[in-house]
């Protein structure tokens, strides 16, 4: 298995030393964070997010306020209706923690799914500024161990992006 390793490890070195005078490398996490469109994006998001929360820390505080009732009046409830109103509140509390889920892993939904859209949108751009600068290879950044900063073509990109997709539709 060691061997396998070094051998490819070998050829990649070897094949990527031999092309490296037309090989680049993007931090793609920048260009989805920082182009215009990847911003308004996640800032659009985090509002949502932000607008979640507080929604549900009100109706959180709602159930607390009604549970300190229903405890203050513990001694004047019959314990059949003491009973019916627990169980009334553990069924609001159970449905506002799916509710909460839900409206969360809708937002993720909606973050995956333009995170998805913009890497779509990026693709031709890259292709297109591959074809025209002569390159053969452009590798994220993350993937690279260490490079020439030269090599680094993530703010053209940016511009171009900013150019040619303003914004994104975000559900």
């Amino acid at each position: 298995m060691k061997k396998l390793l070094l051998i490819t490890l070998f050829f990649l070195i070897f094949s990527f030393s031999t092309h490296a005078d037309n090989s680049y490398f993007i931090d793609f996490k920048k260009v989805l964070n920082t182009s215009k469109p990847g911003a308004a994006a996640q800032k659009k998001l985090q509002t949502k997010f932000e607008s979640e929360t507080k929604k549900f820390k009100k109706l959180e505080g709602d159930i607390r306020k009604e549970e300190a009732e229903i405890i203050s009046q513990k001694k004047a409830l019959s314990t059949e209706e003491y009973q019916k109103k627990i169980s009334l509140l553990r069924e609001k509390v159970g449905n506002l923690q799916k509710n909460k889920q839900t409206s969360f892993n809708n937002i993720a939904k909606s973050r995956n799914k333009a995170r998805q859209a913009l890497l779509e949108a990026i693709n031709p751009i890259i292709k297109k500024y591959m074809a025209d600068n002569n390159i053969r290879l452009i590798l994220d950044k993350k993937n690279v161990i260490m490079g020439d900063e030269t090599l680094e073509i993530t703010n053209k990109i940016i511009e171009v992006l900013n150019k040619k997709l303003p914004s994104l539709k975000i559900n």
